[in-house]
């Protein structure tokens, strides 16, 4: 490493930096979408539609992951944003 002057290099982990995933589904949202289909599957006895719904949407969830680790929080920013831009 040139430039770096010795003795104020600081490791950093690497779970400081990498995103939290479940199963490769961001933590949050693989939560949200097992306890819906719970929800589903359990409280309206629907079993076939609650494992779709779980398979389906953490499948999705993985996806958009793959394609970007910070899908959540850059969402709640979108929806936050007012529309600057609508005519």
């Amino acid at each position: 490493m040139e430039g770096d002057l010795p003795g104020f290099a600081a490791p950093v982990h690497r779970a400081l930096a990498e995103p939290i995933l479940l199963a490769g589904a961001p933590r949050a949202l693989a939560i949200v979408n097992g306890t819906l289909a719970a929800a589903i599957g359990i409280g309206l006895h629907l079993w076939l539609v609650g494992l779709f719904l779980a398979v389906a949407g953490h499948g999705l969830a993985v996806v958009a992951a793959r394609r970007d680790a910070q899908i959540l929080p850059v969402a709640r920013r979108h929806l936050a944003l007012p529309h600057l831009f609508e005519s």
